[in-house]
Parts: C-alpha cells; structure tokens; sequence
C-alpha cells in the first residue's frame, strides 16, 4: 500500500520532499540490516518492511516531477534518462556486490549503500525543487520554455499559492476507466517479467548450464546495462514520433507493444537456447527490449490524469508489486516441483502477449475525464 499512500504525498507535497524521505528512510533501513541480523529475526523483518514501505514512493515521485518539469515531447526522454539510473544501478549493485563481500565480509554492501543513500538526500535536496518555478537557479527563458510547452501547467507562477490536488482523491471514480486499469495490468506485468528475470536468471544459469553463481552475476548484470541505453533509446524515439505528428496514443501503443512483445518472443528463445552465451544473448534481447515500456505505460501514467499522476502511479505500482511477489515466489515452486525453468518461462511468454493484447485495447494517450460530475 506504501506506492498509493506515497502517491497521495507526492500529488499534495511534491515529489522532492517525498523522495527524500523515502530514500532517507530506505538508506536507514539498509545501514541497520547487519544489526538487526545480527540482534533479532524481527528487528531484520522490521527493516526489511521499512525498506519496502520506503521504496514505494520512488516512482510515484519520479512521475510526478517528470509531469510538471518536462513538456510532453520530452517526457519519454526523462523517464528514459531517470529510469536507465535505475537500471544501471542494477547492474552495478550486482557487480559490486560479491566484490565488496569479499573485501568487508557478507554485510559489507548493506553499510555502504545505505552511507550512499545519505550522501545522495544531501544532493537531492540541495539541487532539486518539485517544480521548475520553486527552482533558485532556473533562468527565465528555461522557465518560460517549460510553462508555455505544457498544455496545462499543473503549478502556474502567479504570485498565488499554487493550488494543491486534494487529499483524498477519488479512488472510485479512478478504478471506474479503463485507460487506468490498462496501466495497472501494464505495471503488474512488466513487474512481474523484471523481477522474475532479476531474482531468478544467476540460479538459472546455474541450474541450465552450470554456470558458477559469481560468473552467474555477470551474465545477469550485462542485461540490465543493455536496458538503460534501450530506455533511453526508446524514450528518444517517443518523444520524435509525437513531434512528427503520430499520435500519443498511436505513440504509446507501439512503445508499449515493443516493452511487452519483445520480450515476449525473447523469453521463447530462451528456453531453446542450448548453450549459456545464447542464453545470455536473447536474456539481454528480452530484458532491452522490456526498457520500451518506460516510453509506454510509464510516461503514460503522467498522461491520462495528470492531477492525479502520483495516486495512479502509486496504485498501479502496487499491483505491480504484488505481481513481482507473486512472480518471484511462483518461480520457486514451479522450479522445485518441475525441476525446470521452461514452463515458467513460457507461461511468463504469454502473460507477456496477453498484457500486450489488454494495452492495446483500452491504452490511451489522452487526459481522460475523472471529473467527479461526469460532465
């Protein structure tokens, strides 16, 4: 629930302070987590859920701010640029990681990263502003730019008090439109598909190919790298398509059709491979190719209500989260009870299709009317 109520803060305070919070909170929780092993089960559990509920505001926050910093026909490259740091630190993280284990002992990568997250809230706050007109040093032409792309500034610069979206939004009437149920399918399955692969792929290289877990790391961090430079690649194409005329909708259905097919067929290939550097290769091909939703589903969240950008990032990002837990914990029983991956991946092929299927039939890429008197 932690996306939804972190949704909510973001739509009300900005996505700046939530943010930090959130990262100031997480970072806590992972400095703490050699202690709390080491003293109790619960206090372990404790930080582990803190980690949880913190990171659920992560995304919420980066949409909300992506929507009032960035017109629409840059907003693909942002959440391209924001979300290949996500995936980089992916792949960093699972490089890093066996080294600084080897070099500080097992709880080595839990101190640094969490001392990596307090250095990083003294840059973000001192560097950010939610909106681009609370920023001290913003020129006005940039400022000026900004405001008059955006069809509809959600923070305008009048000497006012900038208008807040109100606390309790209307949850009812948000679940009552399709355009925002095909977000939360689209969420739940690219969540389900990227946690599965990342849990999973190291055990599967050893399984299939007998791989040794640490070069294991190596396989699986390659994938993540190929999917920060495909992000932003997708993200460039967006953004050219749109200012070439096509559509948003046309726009996002391609995007998001590429984000859930590709890896679709890649998954497929997978499960023929016969070797670990073929395996690695469409694992790569699937993992790129999934980087496509960032310019679907993803830019589109801050689209169809930008009012409202925070809540229904915050409520898709739950199914999503639920659908990671179930993908990941699935995994493991249908690996323990089949002794095999190549079901699983093809059950995971045609979720992929399927969700693919539902985007295109209710997607959207226009502000859609969650006015509370239907007019």
């Amino acid at each position: 629930m932690s996306p939804i109520v972190g949704g909510v803060l973001v739509d009300y305070y900005g996505g700046k302070l939530v943010m930090a919070w959130g990262v100031a909170l997480w970072s806590v929780a992972t400095f703490l987590t050699p202690w709390a092993a080491e003293n109790s089960l619960c206090a372990l559990l404790a930080m582990r859920v803190l980690l949880g509920i913190a990171e659920g505001v992560a995304l919420p926050s980066m949409n909300n701010m992506v929507s009032r910093w960035f017109p629409r026909t840059e907003r693909s490259r942002a959440v391209g640029i924001a979300m290949a740091g996500f995936n980089l630190g992916s792949a960093i993280g699972l490089l890093l990681s066996p080294i600084i284990m080897a070099q500080a002992g097992i709880f080595g990568p839990f101190v640094i990263f969490g001392l990596s997250g307090f250095l990083w809230v003294l840059v973000w706050l001192s560097a950010t502003s939610s909106t681009p007109d609370r920023h001290p040093q913003i020129s006005k032409y940039e400022l000026d730019y900004i405001l008059s792309e955006r069809k509809k500034p959600l923070m305008p610069t009048t000497s006012k008090k900038p208008e807040r979206t109100r606390v309790l939004p209307p949850f009812r009437l948000l679940l009552s439109k399709m355009p925002t149920w095909a977000l939360i399918s689209a969420n739940a399955m690219h969540s389900w598909g990227y946690f599965v692969i990342l849990s999973w792929m190291p055990i599967y290289f050893n399984m299939m190919y007998r791989v040794d877990l640490r070069r294991a790391a190596w396989f699986s961090a390659v994938p993540w790298a190929m999917m920060a430079v495909l992000g932003y690649v997708a993200g460039v194409a967006s953004d050219m398509l749109i200012r070439k005329g096509s559509s948003v909708t046309f726009t996002r259905k391609v995007m998001q059709s590429i984000g859930f097919l590709g890896p679709g067929f890649a998954l497929l290939g997978l499960n023929a491979a016969t070797n670990p550097s073929i395996a690695s290769a469409w694992l790569t091909v699937a993992v790129g190719l999934s980087s496509f939703s960032h310019a679907g589903f993803l830019v589109n969240l801050q689209e169809i209500a930008p009012q409202y950008a925070g809540v229904i990032h915050g409520m898709s990002n739950t199914a999503g989260t639920l659908s990671a837990i179930m993908g990941t914990i699935g995994a493991g029983f249908f690996v323990e009870r089949m002794g095999s991956f190549r079901g699983y991946l093809m059950f995971t092929a045609l979720l992929y299709f399927i969700s693919a299927l539902f985007w295109n039939i209710f997607a959207t890429g226009e502000r859609v009317n969650f006015d509370e008197s239907g007019q």
